[in-house]
């Protein structure tokens, strides 16, 4: 699913970004790890009528590493300029999660509804929390790329080990229990993800995003979906729990999927037949 990579110069800033697609509007922004090449969750979308806005959020590809998250949320809002585009419909996914709670609390007219989807909604790793220690070195700029080149050799020669072994990073439950939940592509899925990854400076400005987005979330007026696994390692339930305790228009899609990764496994269509029955009822 490649794409033309596309850039905007807003000032002295850079937004990467990629579209994809000629149906209804979709600004999608991407977890950790990710850029505007993501796949994940794409295609069903595609073939539902939508269309795809996916810029590299700050810090990521090429696109300028701002920390300040309201100067990164107004250049998404003027790559909406750009393209000529009033409304949208906003997902937020994983490290993104702030950056959409945050468009979407600043610009409620531009925002025809919003999909939270295993995301961040308030203060997520610490320091002293030994994730946070790990990320903050093997995701650190100087070294990421050779994080991902390694996990990349890995899952290429032994993809079902590697698989296995990170399991644990996305899902609590055992990896007995997560074999019954995936299907034959999701292996492959988690090899190719694992080539396509780069942390850049982004990872790191997410994770120094510390704030409490409790009243940003309060303020949002679009229809709002919460899609999470109930199983989820990476960003825990509480994150969506948390949301919907916050957002006033908001309904809630709990997956029993075998973890963080929605998009691949058994419940990938439960979870596509849900996002995509959500999105067409705010056309009508």
């Amino acid at each position: 699913m490649s794409r033309e990579i596309h850039t905007l110069q807003v000032g002295d800033t850079t937004l990467e970004y990629t579209v994809i697609g000629k149906g209804i509007p979709i600004l999608l922004l991407h977890g950790g790890h990710s850029g505007c090449q993501e796949v994940f969750g794409y295609e069903r979308l595609l073939e539902s009528g939508f269309s795809i806005i996916t810029p590299s959020r700050a810090g990521y590809g090429r696109t300028t590493p701002v920390m300040e998250l309201i100067l990164a949320c107004s250049l998404y809002k003027e790559l909406l300029d750009h393209l000529s585009i009033d409304h949208v419909h906003v997902m937020a996914i994983s490290a993104g999660g702030p950056s959409g709670i945050l468009f979407c609390s600043l610009f409620p007219a531009r925002v025809t509804s919003f999909t939270l989807q295993c995301a961040v909604t308030k203060p997520w790793l610490a320091p002293a929390d030994q994730a946070y220690r790990v990320a903050m070195r093997i995701f650190n700029p100087n070294r990421e790329k050779g994080t991902w080149r390694m996990l990349a050799v890995f899952s290429n020669l032994f993809p079902k080990l590697m698989f296995r072994l990170m399991a644990s990073s996305f899902s609590n439950l055992s990896y007995s229990e997560v074999k019954q939940r995936i299907d034959n592509t999701a292996i492959e899925e988690f090899r190719k993800m694992n080539n396509r990854q780069r942390s850049h400076s982004g990872f790191l400005i997410d994770l120094k995003h510390k704030h409490d987005y409790s009243k940003e979330m309060a303020n949002i007026q679009a229809p709002t979906l919460i899609m999470h696994s109930k199983n989820d390692r990476s960003v825990p339930l509480s994150h969506a729990e948390y949301a919907k305790a916050y957002i006033p228009q908001a309904e809630q899609c709990i997956l029993d999927s075998w973890g963080h990764l929605i998009w691949i496994g058994k419940h990938a269509v439960e979870y596509d037949d849900a996002l995509v029955l959500f999105l067409k009822r705010q056309e009508q």
